[in-house]
């Protein structure tokens, strides 16, 4: 019976189904990126991270813009894909 009470649930919506995915957005700043060649770097290294939907630059603000599965990947693998890449980043806040 409990069983059918919890279907009943994430039918309806009141209870999420785990394992659900969501995308989401994260900005990292990158203070390393100076040249206009850096975006394209970066871009590579974070499109090689699993769940990596968009990657956009800002070169004057020394920025990138991710938006990602957070079933799939977090923020720490995606600076961390940048600082494999040389070049360290943040979140930006």
């Amino acid at each position: 019976m409990k069983a059918i009470a919890t279907l009943a649930a994430i039918l309806l919506g009141v209870v999420p189904m785990a394992g659900m995915a969501a995308t989401r957005t994260v900005t990292l700043a990158v203070p390393g990126m100076t040249c206009p060649m850096c975006p394209v770097t970066i871009k590579k290294s974070l499109q090689k991270v699993a769940g990596v939907e968009d990657v956009s630059s800002d070169l004057a603000r020394k920025t990138v813009t991710i938006s990602y599965d957070d079933a799939k990947t977090q923020p720490a693998a995606l600076i961390q894909a940048t600082a494999n890449a040389g070049y360290p980043s943040s979140v930006q806040h």
